[in-house]
């Protein structure tokens, strides 16, 4: 995976650094995953996207190889405004000064991409999000389809260290029971990225800051949210955003009509035949995507 690329640990923070892979050469793409992976999550596009550009692929904070802080006063440390800086950090210490590039990101670091499309707008030429819809809109619609099938949402932010003592004590069964249990179940995953997911779900300190990513999300995230709709702070950039046909978002929302509501450019997207796992499941439909929509 990743033939051609450099490995790299960035320092964004005094005790927080950021491992990625980067490679290829062109305009600068940022891929962003999600929970409870790594960015072993793009090995079946990265070689494809790095013919045309310079793609680079990390671990959020909090997963991977990269740092597990502690979650500070109120969550804050894993709120998305920290870990949308991050990503912005890593950028701005591989760009050289180049101050755009593209972002495509799915589940929880799509949220990060929301955030930093919002607090950056002058970073980000444009943006594709993989099966979410703004995570205020979510968590304010809820009802029981959506709870039943993404219950991790509730349970994950109760206090620690509830959540992360169950999923410690059999990772193996909870790994099978949430990815394993989505549309495809777990057939589009290689044994060499099971092997990196299941390893972030045995490690404590990245179980607690998985956890402390929802806790975030739950509160932090969700006043930040409220504030810049009332403040009239959305996403400036075109924004394309997929989605799973067989999953929850196209049960449960209108995906295109709710990024609308937060975004002032162009807002296009379609479901794909596939769940959640987009990058891994629709490769293909993936680097169709952003080949096209990314092209000026």
């Amino acid at each position: 995976m990743f033939d051609g690329f450099t490995s790299f640990d960035i320092t964004v923070e005094p005790d927080v650094t950021i491992h990625g892979v980067s490679g290829g050469s062109g305009p600068a793409i940022l891929l962003l995953h999600g929970f409870p992976q790594t960015h072993h999550i793009w090995h079946k596009v990265a070689d494809e996207l790095a013919k045309t550009y310079f793609v680079v692929a990390i671990d959020l904070r909090g997963y991977g190889q990269s740092s597990k802080p502690g979650g500070g006063e109120g969550h804050i440390r894993y709120g998305k405004k920290a870990m949308a800086r991050d990503a912005v950090r890593v950028m701005d210490e591989l760009l050289h000064g180049k101050t755009q590039f593209y972002i495509c990101a799915h589940d929880r670091g799509a949220r990060v991409a929301h955030r930093l499309c919002v607090d950056y707008p002058e970073r980000v030429h444009k943006a594709i999000f993989l099966d979410i819809c703004p995570t205020l809109a979510m968590y304010s619609q809820t009802d029981m389809v959506f709870a039943k099938a993404y219950f991790h949402w509730f349970f994950l932010i109760q206090e620690a260290p509830f959540p992360e003592t169950l999923i410690l004590a059999n990772p193996t069964t909870w790994l099978e029971g949430s990815m394993g249990a989505r549309h495809a179940g777990l057939g589009p995953f290689t044994a060499a990225c099971l092997a990196e997911y299941k390893k972030n779900l045995t490690d404590t300190q990245t179980v607690h800051a998985m956890c402390e990513d929802y806790r975030a999300a739950a509160s932090i995230d969700l006043e930040e949210a409220k504030q810049d709709i009332a403040e009239g702070r959305h996403v400036q950039c075109p924004l394309t955003v997929f989605w799973g046909a067989h999953g929850v978002i196209e049960k449960c929302f209108d995906a295109v009509a709710e990024w609308k509501k937060v975004s002032t450019s162009t807002v296009e997207g379609k479901a794909l035949d596939c769940g959640h796992y987009i990058p891994e499941e629709r490769p293909e439909d993936v680097l169709a995507s952003v080949l096209e929509f990314l092209v000026e």
